[in-house]
């Protein structure tokens, strides 16, 4: 059985997205394999699991049994345990899943580095909800947390509108080709931002932002009808302010790069992953020289 899912990028409603705000959302064109293959027991039922880097090195390696999902060998290690989590919640969701009379042999495959915040843990979320025939919003909710997003990116293969709706995804795709695209730059600030510790902090902080959402809300809209890089670039600033404010921290542009001539905005948990930047052919060559190497043109990464 072979199952596959998109990244994710979150081009607007950062952590409001929790509360109903409408986001821009696109899948990448990189993601994550998993391939499961049966494999004849020969004594105590058991998962055998591998996980691969883009380069197709083994990063993680482990063993369950299978009539309890404990681990063979005595890791501790939080993939491990976000693994079992995981594996636990999709049987309990799905209770003839992992059962027969066979082991399982599984192998996972990034088609991207795994620091680069793209969704390694939604595309495993999503592959693994496909294996076992179950919802992968309630596979995400039940077992973490999150907007789910992320879920909507690995399973659709177009930009989308996300918005929560009494708790409910509501997932519309949309085109989203601007005529300035090749103005457009994803740069990783080389940090791998853990989104599920974002979003603790977002909650701990939240109030009535009812006003801001649907300032959001229409920049949003905007945003994906926009004929202008000029209007684009106000829209960008107009929401990093509105974050900022929200969560109490500085927009990246204030913060690393006052000097650049574009406008730059954060993607999905502030601080750390890509940022999305406007500018020009001069842009890959200023983000080299402050030492953000990864410059991926918007082309070569939306799906």
């Amino acid at each position: 059985m072979n199952f596959y899912s998109n990244g994710k990028l979150l081009l607007t409603g950062e952590y409001v997205v929790l509360d109903g705000a409408k986001s821009l959302a696109i899948p990448t064109k990189f993601g994550q394999a998993l391939v499961v293959k049966h494999v004849v027991s020969t004594d105590r039922r058991k998962l055998v699991w591998e996980s691969y880097d883009e380069r197709k090195n083994c990063w993680y390696t482990s063993s369950f049994f299978l009539d309890e999902l404990t681990l063979n060998t005595p890791h501790t290690d939080e993939v491990s345990q976000i693994l079992t989590t995981i594996l636990s919640e999709a049987k309990r969701l799905n209770p003839s899943f992992l059962t027969g009379i066979h082991d399982f042999h599984v192998k996972t495959m990034l088609t991207f580095p795994r620091n680069w915040g793209l969704g390694s843990s939604s595309t495993l979320i999503h592959n693994i909800a496909l294996w076992a025939n179950i919802d992968p919003y309630a596979l995400l909710w039940n077992a973490f947390s999150g907007s789910g997003y992320d879920i909507a990116c690995a399973k659709h293969h177009t930009p989308i509108m996300y918005e929560l709706i009494n708790n409910k995804p509501k997932v519309t795709e949309i085109s989203f080709v601007p005529s300035f695209m090749d103005q457009l730059y994803f740069i990783h600030l080389n940090q791998k931002q853990n989104s599920r510790a974002a979003i603790t902090k977002y909650r701990q902080k939240r109030g009535h932002f009812i006003n801001e959402i649907k300032i959001v809300n229409a920049i949003t809209s905007e945003m994906i009808s926009c004929k202008s890089l000029h209007d684009f670039n106000l829209l960008l600033s107009e929401h990093e302010e509105i974050i900022a404010t929200i969560i109490e921290e500085t927009p990246v542009k204030k913060r690393l790069f006052s000097d650049y001539f574009g406008e730059i905005k954060s993607l999905g948990a502030w601080g750390g992953d890509f940022i999305l930047a406007t500018g020009n052919a001069d842009t890959p060559n200023y983000f080299s020289k402050k030492g953000y190497t990864t410059i991926i043109p918007f082309k070569e990464m939306i799906l």
